[in-house]
């Protein structure tokens, strides 16, 4: 067995165990075909990282290969014991084809589009099921040829019960189709041939499918579900979510006049409030997060302000606003690619605000603002050397004979980390640790200079430390580049809660996939982990972590890492999302808490699909690129909504010829 067969199975075993056993499909044999059948297998090459999320994937003639728990779900429904002749409606990539093939003794399936067929009879005939038969044509009228069968599936969504279907069924079979008024909405039906004119019907969960076209069935140009959406949801028995989450949200209307008292009891003592956000790039996220940071400074005492953002380019800030040595006349920080997530005017006027606000407070009580990230390798070297030739000229010597080691690699740092992985340029880890530990271990004799300039100094070279490291982890893949950065990150940020004193209490902003708990979405499932997963594992209940979500509008970001900004359309959310759910309250904006205990709570937690946008945005690709998997109650204690926003207004700048780029993060 090679490496990537049996990552492939550890993988696999992890989705039936997190994303279909988990969900209530309990029948062995579905759970151990689900377990065998190659899911990256039906997929094009770029898609197959995504293979074992729960959510479908596009494929060829603008049709998808249905989520895994769907696909288990629905085979299950059948009640298939082993043996039995089952016909299937919608090919597609052949990947449902497959799991009824694990089962049944033969499995007949019917695929109106004649290049999916003939690829899906390729793959399949590849894969060794010499059980599943293709045929190109209306599935609607099914392969009367084979019939009768034990059981029928069908992977889109009909008006009604195609009477072909009805009647190629055998005596006690089951057949199994999403039904709807309309080609959106659709509840997963199933029938059972009690006689030769008697059928029985059970209606069973909501759906949204791709519709059937035919004969039979739905028109050719029925509208079609946005993003083809397939995800069981609740029974409509059941009150429609949607409307528990308008009864319980809290909505408001511009921001500067929103009343936040509420939000306020609900964060309560919190030593730790995480500001998230959807985008890198919108304006009403940024905006709310500065009007809540200055609630709690001026309400609760709050002193930190902490970003996802460069140590050095965030001290530049922070000199200004707590009027230090060196406060820059001129707001020149972050000039790097991507110079318009923090180099915008919604931060600006935060920082002005700041600023203002510290003017007629003592030094101790100042509210600063300090950077978490760990990319400014270079700057934070200039930053170490400037302040050693100052207070020590001769260690500035030593200094910059250790950090010389990266010298050749200021304009790529990522170039860096390869080389050293391969052994063709010596890894310079030695260098940059133990000028750190010099640092650390001439800590009395420096903090008698200037105390304040002697902590920047340490967390720039410990920034120099880590950075190094990151850009040669960074190749290993994975989990592991991930998990170091928002280590970094988490680190840094208790370091600064120490440097301000006991009783000192600290806001992030960073981005939702950074300060919402990671075990609660895909991230945990990967292995990653993030700052509000180590928050909480530290601080307990003292943390409150808000995140921010929109269905529509315009943001800020590049098609590419390094590429310039644009003011990109957000495509409307897609069906079985949590910004789906609330754009269907009908509330523009509203707050809503998530730690209450109660049927809201309950009912979120069912698992639904979450977007993330970076500073990059691929609107053409965003089901597979920008959404993921996440039980958003176990994510965040609150959840603000903006169903439609706007980009952020860049300041205008040019980048610094010469300065070396950030590696290509998209979060």
């Amino acid at each position: 067995m090679t490496e990537a067969v049996a990552r492939s199975e550890k993988i696999r075993e992890r989705m039936v165990r997190e994303q279909i056993a988990a969900r209530g499909v309990l029948d062995p044999r579905v759970l151990a075909a689900m377990r065998r059948v190659p899911r990256e297998k039906f997929l094009r090459e770029s898609l197959e990282e995504f293979a074992y999320q729960d959510t479908p994937l596009p494929i060829e003639s603008d049709q998808t290969i249905s989520q895994p728990f769907v696909v288990a779900y629905m085979t299950e429904c059948l009640r298939l014991k082993g043996g039995e002749k089952v016909l299937e409606i919608g090919t597609g990539s052949g990947y449902a084809a497959a799991v009824l093939g694990e089962i049944a003794a033969d499995v007949y399936t019917v695929e109106r589009y004649a290049n999916l067929a003939e690829s899906a009879a390729e793959r399949l005939s590849r894969l060794g099921y010499a059980n599943v038969h293709v045929l190109h044509g209306d599935g609607t009228l099914g392969w009367p040829e084979h019939a009768p069968y034990d059981a029928i599936l069908v992977a889109a969504g009909g008006p009604e019960v195609p009477p072909s279907l009805r009647h190629q069924l055998a005596i006690g079979g089951r057949l199994v189709i999403p039904v709807g008024p309309t080609a959106r909405s659709q509840q997963i039906v199933r029938v059972t041939r009690i006689a030769e004119h008697r059928f029985d019907e059970d209606e069973l969960i909501a759906v949204a499918f791709v519709p059937l076209i035919g004969q039979e069935g739905w028109q050719e140009g029925a509208e079609r579900p946005t993003q083809d959406r397939v995800i069981a949801s609740q029974p409509t028995s059941v009150r429609p979510l949607s409307s528990l989450l308008a009864d319980a949200c809290e909505p408001f209307g511009e921001i500067g006049s929103a009343d936040l008292g509420a939000l306020m009891e609900r964060i309560g003592d919190a030593r730790v409030v995480l500001l998230g956000e959807a985008t890198h790039g919108t304006s009403e996220f940024y905006r709310m997060r500065a009007r809540i940071t200055r609630e709690l400074i001026e309400r609760k005492g709050f002193t930190i302000v902490a970003a996802e953002a460069d140590w050095p380019d965030a001290a530049r800030i922070d000199h200004y606003i707590r009027y230090l040595e060196h406060p820059a006349p001129d707001w020149i920080a972050f000039t790097r690619f991507p110079t318009w997530m923090w180099r915008n005017q919604e931060v600006r006027e935060l920082v002005d605000w700041l600023h203002d606000h510290n003017e007629e407070l003592p030094a101790e009580r100042r509210v600063g603002f300090y950077g978490l990230d760990l990319y400014s390798l270079f700057t934070s070297i200039s930053a170490v050397l400037t302040y050693l030739e100052e207070v020590d000229p001769r260690t500035a010597t030593v200094a910059r004979h250790r950090y010389a080691c990266l010298s050749p690699w200021e304009s790529d740092p990522a170039t860096y980390g390869y080389a050293a992985l391969t052994e063709r340029y010596r890894s310079c880890e030695s260098d940059v640790v133990r000028m750190l530990q010099e640092l650390l271990a001439r800590r009395l004799h420096y903090l008698g200079a200037d105390g304040e300039r002697y902590f920047d100094a340490v967390q720039n070279a410990r920034l120099v430390e880590q950075a190094e490291r990151y850009y040669r982890l960074m190749y290993y893949g994975g989990a592991v580049s991930w998990n170091h950065r928002d280590t970094h990150m988490f680190e840094t940020l208790k370091r600064v809660i120490e440097a301000r004193g006991a009783g000192s209490k600290a806001i992030v902003w960073a981005h939702n996939s950074h300060v919402g708990d990671a075990t609660a979405t895909e991230m945990g499932a990967r292995g990653e982990l993030n700052i509000g997963q180590l928050c909480r594992q530290e601080f307990g209940n003292a943390v409150y972590a808000i995140g921010f979500g929109t269905d529509h509008g315009t943001v800020a970001a590049a098609s590419d890492w390094g590429a310039a900004m644009e003011i990109k359309q957000v495509r409307p959310s897609i069906l079985r999302s949590y910004e789906q759910l609330c754009h269907s309250t009908g509330i523009p904006r509203f707050l809503v808490g998530l730690r209450a205990e109660g049927e809201l709570r309950d009912r979120l937690l069912e698992p639904q699909l979450e977007r993330a946008i970076g500073v990059i945005y691929r609107p053409e690709t965003e089901l597979a690129s920008h959404y993921f998997m996440a039980h958003l109650p176990r994510q965040f204690d609150e959840y603000i909504w903006f169903d439609e926003t706007r980009a952020v207004q860049p300041l205008k700048s040019q980048e610094v010829a010469g300065m070396p780029d950030t590696y290509p993060y998209g979060l």
